[in-house]
C-alpha cells in the first residue's frame, strides 16, 4: 500500500492556482449572495452599498483566500477525501473569521460578533460551498499553473 504524497509545486505556482481557484469559488459563492441580497452589505466594507461594489469586494477577498488556500493545500496529500476534508475546514475557518468576527466588526457591529442565526446558518453554507469549489478547482489547477 502506497502513502498519499502532496505533489511538488513551486509557491508561485501554488499562489497562482490557488488565486484562480479562489476566483472560481468566490464566483459560485458570489452568485449564491447575490440571489439572497447580501452584496450590498460587502459593499459597504468600502462605504457604499452597491451590490456591483460588494461583487468586486468579494472578488477580492477571494482570491486572497484561494492564495492563502493555495499555499496550505500544495503541501496536503491529493486525493477526493483530503480535498472536500480541506474544502470544507477552508469553508468553515473563514465563515468564523469573516462572517462571524470580521463583517461585524467592521461594520461596526460589534454586538453581532459571534451572533448565530439563520442568516448565519445561510452563511456557513455559502462558505462550505466556496471552500469545496475551491479545493476540488485547485487540484487541477495546481498541476497546469
Amino acid at each position: 500500500m502506497t502513502a498519499l504524497t502532496a505533489p511538488k509545486v513551486s509557491t508561485a505556482s501554488s499562489l497562482k492556482a490557488g488565486i484562480a481557484a479562489g476566483l472560481i469559488g468566490g464566483l459560485v459563492f458570489g452568485m449564491m449572495m447575490a440571489m439572497m441580497g447580501m452584496l450590498p452589505m460587502v459593499g459597504m466594507l468600502v462605504g457604499t452599498d452597491s451590490a456591483i461594489v460588494g461583487f468586486i469586494v468579494h472578488m477580492g477577498i477571494s482570491a486572497t483566500i484561494g492564495a492563502i488556500y493555495g499555499l496550505v493545500a500544495a503541501r496536503l496529500p491529493q486525493s477526493t477525501v483530503a480535498t472536500a476534508v480541506a474544502g470544507i475546514v477552508n469553508g468553515i475557518v473563514w465563515w468564523v473569521l469573516g462572517a462571524l468576527i470580521l463583517m461585524p466588526f467592521l461594520l461596526g457591529m460589534t454586538s453581532m460578533i459571534f451572533v448565530i442565526g439563520q442568516d448565519q446558518w445561510f452563511s456557513l453554507m455559502g462558505h462550505i460551498i466556496f471552500g469545496l469549489v475551491t479545493a476540488f478547482a485547485f487540484v487541477p489547477l495546481s498541476k497546469r499553473l
